[in-house]
């Protein structure tokens, strides 16, 4: 199964789930004049609008790239994640606004067997769900998918103290609906505002994985004829869509038919072990002649690549 198949089967999946959900806990919600219900159920529908919009992300990114466009559209990933983002952090604003309402005028909470057992059966399919969702997303390097993934599983904890809120009611008739509400507003907010940061970092362009630079250079450094690689670059175009730029310090006296064909050599071993595509592969020459000035080129040149 293709990449943009598997996160559109992923997240059609979470639609049907998630609106299931939301009906059963809205119908709860009303009946059982439990607020913190409700909002539990305005989760579930953001995060099957937030599946909606990662299938949309997938689609369009996928799309091959063209002349306007000619390292195509995996980029539109990031932005489908920033929206999917704000919709969450909309909603997570919105519970906390209704949680100050009910703090301020209290209604009396009426919970009843079938509601428990729906809000249990709920935090069962979330955190299959989110397991499940978080995976695929790791598996096909999906960053909605894992936001998505993530939310579900934050979302069975969030639904566990809403069960717990209920609890301590039937109990010792103490209602904690509209501060158990509050507390899923503020986790709701938090957790999204760290989810922005990450993607605003990847549209933004930030600094490439040093683990990745040091496999790729050893790679390269792999070659008889390979003295050492610098000035590498990475560039980030959406998920598994990166491309580089490398400089090899290579003998003097090599061809460049035999330049050529170790350039090619090298990009195929980089792009099967690593998935970067080198678009650019520059060369410096190491002077092999046996006289005084080649000697201090040499010693210059390793000088300064030491302090790259």
């Amino acid at each position: 199964m293709s990449r943009e198949k598997a996160i559109v089967k992923t997240s059609i999946i979470g639609i049907v789930i998630n609106i299931l959900l939301a009906i059963f806990k809205v119908v709860i919600g009303i009946i059982s004049h439990s607020i913190a219900i409700r909002l539990d159920a305005v989760n579930n529908l953001s995060d099957a609008l937030s599946s909606v919009i990662t299938i949309i992300g997938a689609k369009l990114g996928a799309k091959k790239p063209d002349k306007k466009h000619p390292l195509g559209y995996g980029r539109i990933e990031y932005l489908s994640a920033m929206i999917v983002v704000a919709i969450v952090l909309y909603a997570g604003i919105t519970s906390a606004v209704e949680s100050i309402k009910k703090m301020i005028t209290p209604e009396k909470v009426e919970y009843s067997t079938i509601s428990l057992i729906i809000i249990t059966v709920a935090i069962a399919v979330k955190l299959v769900l989110g397991k499940y969702t978080k995976a695929q997303g790791e598996k096909h390097n999906s960053g909605a998918l894992i936001a998505s993934g993530s939310d579900a599983s934050f979302d069975a904890v969030l639904s566990a103290s809403v069960l717990f809120s209920a609890i301590i009611f039937i109990i010792w008739q103490i209602s904690l609906e509209a501060y158990v509400g509050m507390i899923i507003a503020i986790f709701i907010i938090k957790a999204e505002v760290e989810m922005m940061s990450d993607t605003l970092n990847e549209i933004v362009g930030k600094r490439s994985n040093s683990d990745m630079i040091k496999k790729i250079k050893t790679i390269l450094c792999q070659e008889d004829e390979v003295r050492g690689a610098y000035d590498l670059i990475l560039y980030n175009y959406g998920p598994n869509k990166n491309y580089g730029s490398v400089h090899l310090e290579l003998p003097d006296q090599m061809t460049v038919n035999e330049v050529d064909l170790l350039t090619r050599r090298v990009q195929a071993k980089v792009y099967l072990k690593t998935g970067v595509i080198l678009t650019d592969v520059g060369v410096y020459s190491f002077n092999t002649s046996d006289n005084e000035s080649a000697s201090i080129r040499n010693n210059m040149q390793e000088k300064v690549f030491d302090h790259e």
